[in-house]
């Protein structure tokens, strides 16, 4: 009695283009697969789109209607969905066109949610002006924005200069806390890192892609952001990205994303530092430490806004660094 028919979507490992075919045994759809792309069915076998897997008769009979296959002539090898991304970089390097349109045409018939996130995504950010950086090649980018701004790093370095600034009203705003005998120690200390800060231009580089350097601890030279996952993981569990000198929107996204404190500044950090100053008793309080804690990535992370735990981080200054020795002068008998 013969196998009743059942649906399956075929392709062949040359293009994204699928086809609607029925069979009831592998041999069967090899045959009408053969046919249909026009392959010889000497040497062809068919595996799985998803990872590669080859087909054997036990195997194609599990499989559910409607999987997606794919056919391979002599010699022709499929490593999964990994060999569509392949095709995609490799038309990349040539004409980003291509890309574009073959990302349109892998999606057209993708079923899987996080395929077509990905598909979508890719469409979205090729199709934008990513690498222009002056006003006059992409001037949607800056709608909204003041006249000043003439070129996206120059708006973005403001950005992280302004969260530097307000990281600075923060730490000197706290000395109504700060004990009153030790209120002039705290403000000196206010002083010094005011200009370390304004010398390293409030750090506006971290998100400027021109100062590969430093930019390149939170993304690529090309402008691509990460985010750097919750505080208590070294990863992104939901691996976000980010672009923002790709469009209007994507900038306007990040600037929902946050730079967070590892060791938490106002819980932590801050009163940290006004206690040591207090109780310093002759010790000269080591203001750098505190300064790195506040305004560096040595405890800054870049986080998507769903992956900022805003509870407390339980984590605390390292004691052994509160402090430092005092510079020795010795005099020349």
């Amino acid at each position: 009695m013969a196998e009743p028919l059942r649906p399956f979507r075929l392709r062949g490992c040359a293009g994204p283009q699928k086809f609607g075919v029925a069979a009831g045994s592998l041999r069967g759809l090899l045959r009408k697969g053969c046919r249909l792309l026009q392959l010889p069915l000497a040497g062809s076998r068919l595996c799985l789109y998803e990872d590669g897997t080859e087909l054997t008769e036990s195997y194609f009979r599990a499989l559910p209607p409607q999987t997606e296959l794919v056919l391979l002539g002599p010699g022709e090898s499929w490593r999964g969905c990994a060999s569509d991304i392949e095709r995609l970089l490799a038309a990349f390097c040539s004409q980003q066109g291509a890309v574009v349109e073959a990302a349109r045409r892998l999606l057209t018939d993708e079923r899987a949610p996080h395929r077509q996130k990905l598909l979508a995504d890719l469409i979205h950010n090729l199709s934008e002006n990513i690498l222009a950086e002056d006003k006059e090649d992409d001037k949607k980018w800056f709608e909204g924005l003041e006249s000043r701004f003439k070129n996206k790093s120059s708006y973005l370095r403001h950005s992280c200069e302004s969260r530097m600034r307000g990281y600075m009203r923060e730490v000197s705003g706290f000395i109504s806390n700060v004990h009153p005998a030790a209120r002039d120690a705290y403000r000196g200390i206010i002083d010094l890192m005011a200009d370390k800060l304004k010398s390293v231009k409030y750090n506006g580089c971290y998100f400027d892609r021109r100062e590969e350097e430093e930019a390149a601890r939170l993304c690529t030279a090309e402008g691509w952001f990460s985010c750097q996952g919750p505080f208590d993981r070294d990863d992104c569990p939901c691996k976000h990205s980010i672009n923002p000198y790709s469009n209007r929107e994507s900038r306007i996204l990040f600037s929902t994303w946050n730079l967070d404190h590892i060791i938490e500044k106002k819980r932590a950090v801050v009163p940290e530092l006004a206690e040591a100053v207090k109780t310093r008793d002759g010790r000269e309080v080591n203001w750098e430490y505190f300064y790195q804690l506040l305004f560096t990535l040595d405890n800054l992370k870049l986080v998507h806004i769903a992956c900022h735990k805003k509870t407390n981080h339980n984590l605390s200054c390292n004691k052994t660094r509160i402090y430092r020795k005092r510079k020795q002068t010795y005099e020349i008998s």
